[in-house]
């Protein structure tokens, strides 16, 4: 009896494993975003391999919308736990397939162009996957944190730079549907300029135009897609300023978009859990999301 106990127990245990394995399996994949070939790579280790990690919400519960998310860490390193993972779950709750993008960063030896190129042909490659993923290809967005949010304002203002797509994937558009960019370095060259972002992406001595092309206050049409932007009137690290020049150039080219300063938090702070006021930017932005036609609204 004892033995037939122990073994239903071990039955139990594996069946609790394997079932859990394949959840996760399930709800997870790695997607790299060339399988070869890499643009600039300089050599064929993984840091050499840009890729994402897709989150999938339950398909009951998907919203048809899809964010690339990219990480912070001044364009030397990445964030990828509370500036990728923890968002990505946080999208997955209310039905947002997430996809954190591991581009390429100066700490594995890259600089400019290739996190652009980086962050446009994941947003490429959501697109071309979008019947598969059960997402609408018109409700893609870029998200950034910190450096990463510079990047994320890059893709809204330079898309479709491609000249000579290298296969069907880069023949898609790259133009995010909408931005969110979370306490994000934005300009190279005004007084708020975050220096360190600056020389890892494009060097200290780079000229005056690719300081100004990387300026995204400065590149912003009328073609640039809305936004939802929120900082803290504490960040010693990125300028509040930062957040509102960008804004300032949006609403002078009449883009759709939202601005919150908060008082209390320091930088980094990604879901900005336990800070009082700032913890509930999530929220404030779920329903700009859905003000703006990004996720369904009741009864949709």
């Amino acid at each position: 009896m004892k033995t037939l106990t122990m073994r239903t127990a071990i039955f139990v245990i594996l069946l609790t494993l394997t079932g859990t394995a394949g959840i996760n399996a399930a709800e997870q994949k790695t997607v790299f975003l060339w399988e070869q070939n890499v643009p600039n790579a300089l050599g064929t280790d993984e840091k050499d391999k840009p890729k994402f990690t897709l989150y999938l919400p339950d398909t009951e519960k998907s919203a048809g919308t899809a964010v690339v998310i990219c990480p912070g860490g001044g364009y030397h390193g990445l964030g990828m736990n509370h500036e990728g993972k923890q968002i990505a779950e946080w999208f997955n709750s209310f039905g947002v397939t997430a996809a954190v993008l591991e581009y390429r960063t100066r700490g594995k030896g890259y600089g400019h162009p290739n996190p652009l190129l980086d962050v446009q042909r994941a947003i490429r490659t959501v697109r071309k996957n979008a019947e598969e993923w059960k997402i609408k290809p018109d409700k893609i967005g870029v998200m950034g944190f910190s450096a990463g949010g510079h990047l994320a304002s890059t893709a809204g203002t330079h898309f479709d730079d491609h000249p000579n797509p290298a296969d069907n994937t880069d023949k898609l558009s790259c133009r995010p549907d909408f931005m969110i960019l979370c306490y994000a370095v934005i300009s190279f060259q005004s007084a708020h300029a975050h220096r360190g972002s600056q020389h890892n992406l494009i060097g200290k001595d780079a000229p005056p135009e690719l300081a100004e092309y990387y300026s995204s206050e400065k590149q912003v049409t009328t073609k640039t897609p809305p936004a939802f932007l929120w900082t803290t009137d504490e960040d010693k690290v990125v300028a509040p300023e930062s957040s509102v020049e960008f804004y300032l150039a949006l609403r002078q080219h009449k883009i759709p978009a939202e601005l919150h300063i908060y008082q209390k938090g320091k930088h980094g702070l990604g879901l900005a859990k336990g800070t009082a006021g700032t913890e509930n930017w999530p929220e404030l932005c779920r329903i700009w999301m859905k003000n703006n036609g990004f996720l369904p609204h009741a009864g949709q």
